[in-house]
């Protein structure tokens, strides 16, 4: 193909990918350098019979008058990447120089609300996305032995989750595992324990929405593992069988390498979903246990009255490059494989 003509057929996915995530990114970023102005004061005295006492007050004029003509706020550079609710530079040196131990400097990093939202949303990420790619592969090559007559059904009920809104999925799940739920009864009864509580439990509701994090995402990997296993050569399979392989051995040695690029697109698209977890955080009203960075965004944007659009740009931007951070190796990866391929 032309460059010309490569040029011209790319020219509107490259525009939407302008106008729709390069231009807003660099619009969180340019926020993030600016926080709100403060509110004029007046300084006054008031004077009576006794004396004068001093006395302020807000000029709404001035404030209004400011705020209008630096509509973007007050320069604050990356200070506000540097305050205590996000890198946190000054009170992780604290911690490190006044701490006697590496567990204490951990305890006292793991203090800070960002550190803590991304210790969750990491391990989130590690533990989801690994579960959802084997349990994906492994329900993708049963469904795929079954008989013709309970295979479609099969791959209805496999793909319900997915159907269904996270905010509503989680919601469901948040009632089951209420004392009252079937989950949460059914726990209360087998541990004899009348107070058993996954909602008071900081490693139960981990436990359980990262539980909810793969049921939800599972559909995913399977559909698109299932859809692979329609492509693998027969001749090849059938091939291994004549030399004497196993089922095992014809799936790690066949199978799973003819579906490494589809393993490496779907890794890239769960890491990316899974660092963006917030809905189950939500809906299981778990800020007290988990909160991840998405979560810290939407605490920040709903302040009563007076948004923190600084802070949630700041996160944001810390969000993307974790991300890129997360994906690079998958990139890196695949990037090779082509290499090999081609050459």
């Amino acid at each position: 193909m032309k460059h010309r003509t490569f040029f011209w057929f790319i020219l509107p996915t490259l525009s939407a990918m302008i106008l729709f995530i390069a231009l807003p990114i660099v619009s969180v970023f340019i926020q993030s350098l600016f926080i709100q102005h403060e509110q004029v004061i007046v300084e006054s005295e008031s004077c009576g019979p006794f004396g004068c006492t001093p006395t302020s007050s807000v000029d709404t004029e001035a404030t209004a008058k400011l705020r209008e003509e630096q509509p973007l706020g007050r320069f604050n550079g990356f200070n506000t990447y540097a305050n205590r609710s996000h890198l946190a530079f000054a009170e992780v040196g604290e911690a490190w120089h006044t701490t006697d131990s590496l567990g204490g400097f951990i305890d006292a990093v793991m203090d800070l609300p960002f550190y803590k939202a991304l210790i969750f949303t990491l391990s989130y990420t590690f533990v989801v996305t690994p579960l959802v790619i084997v349990l994906g592969l492994a329900i993708a090559v049963g469904v795929n032995k079954l008989p013709k007559l309970i295979k479609g059904p099969s791959i209805f009920v496999s793909l319900l989750p997915f159907l269904v809104t996270p905010l509503v999925g989680s919601l469901i799940l948040f009632w089951m595992v209420d004392g009252d739920g079937i989950i949460g009864a059914t726990l209360q009864l087998i541990f004899d324990d009348p107070s058993l509580s996954i909602k008071a439990s900081t490693p139960l509701m981990w436990i359980m929405l990262m539980v909810y994090g793969v049921w939800h995402t599972l559909p995913f990997s399977f559909i698109t593992f299932y859809a692979g296993l329609q492509t693998v050569p027969q001749d090849i399979l059938e091939a291994a069988r004549i030399d004497g392989a196993s089922k095992w051995q014809s799936m790690m040695l066949v199978v799973v390498p003819h579906l490494m690029p589809l393993v490496s697109f779907v890794t890239l698209m769960l890491l990316m979903d899974n660092f963006r977890v917030f809905e189950p955080i939500v809906s299981f009203n778990a800020q007290a246990h988990a909160t991840s960075l998405s979560w810290f965004i939407y605490n920040d944007l709903r302040e009563s009255g007076n948004p923190l659009y600084a802070s949630a740009g700041a996160t944001s931007m810390l969000t993307i490059l974790g991300v890129v951070i997360l994906l690079t190796p998958v990139l890196i990866r695949t990037w090779r494989d082509f290499n090999r391929k081609s050459h």
